[in-house]
């Protein structure tokens, strides 16, 4: 399925296109810093260490506060700074999305809401971050963490498609 394009300011003023990270697998996160499911990644380093792991593989990760002004989880640029910052993220960017365009492209109506485009443009997964669908921390060992396997399966898939000759070269 192709992905729609978009393009949204981040936290820092500067605007990022879909179009700006053709030919590399992107992660877009859906975000509000008050969900009790985004707070359970992030309380617990979880969705910091995926972000650093996979944005070390030259993965580009886009986290979208999709919120509307006046409703639970609308950030402004300086909020979402802060909360960068307090949070040690690792993401690409934050991008803030306030009339929710870009939410109701994809569909992403939960957070966090996940979605993986292969270097194609074509979105591999969408869905929730993981097999367990509670608010509770405890529970993240025990899960299967559904955007990692996706990002796994698909980096081993695209590595094995580069011919061995290649692969040496190119480390």
């Amino acid at each position: 399925m192709p992905r729609p394009s978009f393009s949204l300011p981040d936290a820092h003023g500067k605007t990022h296109s879909l179009a700006d990270y053709k030919g590399k697998y992107v992660v877009l996160e859906w975000f509000n810093p008050e969900c009790p499911f985004v707070k359970k990644h992030y309380g617990s380093d979880n969705m910091q260490k995926l972000q650093a792991d996979y944005t070390s593989k030259g993965v580009v990760w886009l986290t979208i506060d999709s919120n509307a002004p006046g409703t639970e989880g609308n950030i402004t640029a300086e909020q979402a700074q802060k909360i960068m910052n307090g949070w040690k993220t690792h993401q690409t960017a934050l991008l803030l999305d306030p009339d929710g365009k870009v939410g109701r492209a994809y569909g992403a109506k939960n957070t966090p809401n996940m979605v993986i485009i292969n270097p194609d443009g074509k979105i591999v997964y969408e869905g929730a971050i993981d097999s367990k669908a509670t608010p509770n921390p405890a529970d993240i060992p025990a899960s299967t963490n559904y955007v990692k396997a996706a990002l796994d399966e698909s980096l081993a898939e695209r590595r094995s498609a580069i011919p061995a000759r290649a692969r040496t070269v190119a480390r």
